[in-house]
C-alpha cells in the first residue's frame, strides 16, 4: 500500500489575517498562494475541517466526472440555497437528482430549444430597445433584466403578466442578495434571525411559490398549447407514468430562475465589454453578423461560428460560476495525497481558466483559441463537467449569440472603462460595467 501526504498548507493565521478582504473578493487569496504553492493547497480551519482550493483541472475531472460518486455537493447548494429555492436539479443530490435529471433533460434537447427562439429574441429586442446612445451607461441592469425576461418568457410565454414578472424578479434578486449575506456573515446568523431579515426573505420564497401556482394553474385550466417550457415541463413522465407534482414542478421552475438569469446577464455584460475594448474583434463579428442578414435564427445560431467563439473565450476569462464545490463522501487520495472524508474542495474555475499550464498568453483575450474547442475541454469549465454539467448551457449559449447579434447588428461598442472590474459574490459578477452605444 503505497503512503500519502497532505497537500501543501496556507497557516490558518495567515487566512485570519486577510479574513476581511478574502470575504470581499477570495480571487487575491487564491491566485498568491496558488503561486506560492502550487496548484492545489490546503486551509486547515481546526477541529479535523479542512478546505482544499485547486486550479488543477485534472482533479477537478476525476471529482467532478470520473470519480463523481464519492464527490458530493457542499451545504452550500443542498442546504443554504435550497431553504429559497427548494429541492430542485441544482439542490437536490443521489438518486432524487438522477430521477430529476433524467427527467427533465429532454425539454433542454437542442431541437426544444429551437422551438423557443422566436420568443427569445422578441424579449431580447423589448429590452435592447432600453439602450441610450452616445452616452456611457452601466449595461448590467438592461442585461440582467434581459436574461430574466427571456427565462421568463421562455417558460410561461403569455401567460404571465408584466406586474408578475416584476414581482417575481424582485423577489429572486432579494433573496439571492440575502444569500450572499449569509455566505459571507455567517458570524452574523443571530442578527439575520433577532432582525427578521432570514424571515422576511423566506416569507418572500412563499409568495413566490404562491404567485407561481397561480400561473400554472391558469395554464392548466386553459385548453391552448402553448409549446413553451412549462408546457414541456407539464407533460414530461416519469418511467412509472406519473408526473412531477406541484411542489418539485415550483422548485424546477426557481431553480431556473435562479441560474438560468444571473449567470447569462453576467456572462453578456462581460462579452460586450471585451468587445467594446478589442477593435478587431468588433469588425470580425460584424462581418459574421453581416453575412447572416435575413437569416432564421436556428440558422444563425448554426452558423455564428466566431461569435460562438468570442462567448466562449469570454467565458474563459470571466466565468460567472468561478468556482466549483465538493465534499468527498469516503476518504480519497489524488496524484498521492490524502483527502481525509468529509473535506470540503473548491475548484477555482477563475484560475484554471488562467493558468498558463494550459493557456498560451493566459490574460490576454483570443477568441480563435477556440477555433477547437475539443483541444481545450479537459480544462475549461465555464458550465462544470461530469453528469452535473448545467443542463441549460445550450440555452445560455443560444441567448447570449443571439444578443449579440441583435446588438451588433445596430450598435458599435465603446468600453468607457480602462479595466474591466469584478464583483465575486455567488457568482462573478460585473462592477461599473460602463459602455457607450453608437448607431452603426
Amino acid at each position: 500500500m503505497t503512503s500519502s501526504t497532505h497537500f501543501p498548507e496556507v497557516p490558518v493565521i495567515e487566512f485570519l489575517k486577510h479574513a476581511g478582504n478574502i470575504l470581499k473578493n477570495p480571487l487575491p487569496f487564491h491566485q498568491k498562494n496558488f503561486e506560492a504553492l502550487g496548484n492545489t493547497f490546503r486551509l486547515n480551519l481546526g477541529l479535523g475541517n479542512s478546505v482544499v482550493f485547486s486550479r488543477d483541472p485534472e482533479f477537478a475531472i476525476y471529482a467532478l466526472r470520473d470519480n463523481q460518486k464519492n464527490f458530493k455537493k457542499t451545504d452550500i447548494q443542498t442546504k443554504d440555497l435550497a431553504k429559497y429555492v427548494g429541492h430542485g436539479l441544482l439542490t437536490s443530490e443521489g438518486q432524487k437528482w438522477k430521477s430529476q435529471r433524467k427527467l427533465i433533460q429532454p425539454a433542454f434537447h437542442k431541437k426544444n430549444i429551437y422551438s423557443l427562439l422566436d420568443v427569445m429574441v422578441e424579449a431580447i429586442d423589448k429590452e435592447l430597445e432600453r439602450i441610450e446612445v452616445d452616452t456611457p451607461i452601466d449595461i448590467f441592469p438592461i442585461f440582467n433584466d434581459l436574461a430574466f425576461k427571456v427565462v421568463v418568457k421562455s417558460l410561461f410565454s403569455d401567460a404571465i403578466n408584466a406586474e408578475e414578472i416584476s414581482r417575481l424578479q424582485y423577489i429572486t434578486e432579494e433573496t439571492q442578495k440575502m444569500l450572499v449575506k449569509e455566505l459571507r456573515q455567517p458570524y452574523k446568523k443571530w442578527w439575520f434571525v433577532l432582525s427578521q431579515e432570514l424571515k422576511r426573505n423566506l416569507n418572500l420564497s412563499r409568495e413566490a411559490r404562491d404567485l407561481l401556482i397561480r400561473i400554472i394553474k391558469r395554464r392548466q385550466n386553459s385548453n391552448s398549447e402553448s409549446k413553451d417550457l412549462l408546457d414541456m415541463l407539464l407533460a414530461l413522465t416519469y418511467e412509472d407514468g406519473s408526473k412531477m407534482n406541484q411542489e418539485q414542478l415550483i422548485d424546477e421552475i426557481l431553480i431556473l430562475f435562479i441560474a438560468g438569469h444571473e449567470t447569462t446577464s453576467n456572462a453578456l455584460s462581460f462579452t460586450v465589454q471585451l468587445i467594446g475594448q478589442d477593435e478587431h474583434v468588433q469588425e470580425k463579428l460584424v462581418s459574421e453578423i453581416d453575412l447572416l442578414e435575413d437569416h432564421s435564427f436556428f440558422d444563425i445560431l448554426k452558423d455564428s461560428k466566431y461569435t460562438e467563439n468570442v462567448i466562449q473565450e469570454s467565458m474563459r476569462l470571466f466565468p460567472p460560476v468561478y468556482f466549483i464545490d465538493r465534499q468527498n463522501i469516503e476518504r480519497d487520495t489524488f496524484k498521492g495525497f490524502e483527502i481525509p472524508q468529509g473535506t470540503t474542495l473548491l475548484f477555482s474555475v477563475h484560475q484554471i481558466h488562467r493558468n498558463a499550464t494550459n493557456w498560451e498568453n493566459p490574460n490576454k483575450f483570443m477568441p480563435e483559441r477556440f477555433q477547437d474547442s475539443r483541444s481545450v475541454s479537459n480544462f475549461y469549465f465555464p458550465f462544470g463537467a461530469g453528469p452535473r454539467k448545467c443542463i441549460g448551457n445550450n440555452f445560455a449559449m443560444y441567448e447570449i449569440t443571439l444578443a449579440i447579434n441583435r446588438l451588433l447588428k445596430t450598435y458599435k461598442i465603446e468600453q468607457v472603462n480602462k479595466e474591466i472590474e469584478i464583483q465575486p459574490l455567488i457568482s462573478l459578477k460585473p462592477k461599473n460595467a460602463i459602455v457607450k452605444f453608437s448607431k452603426r
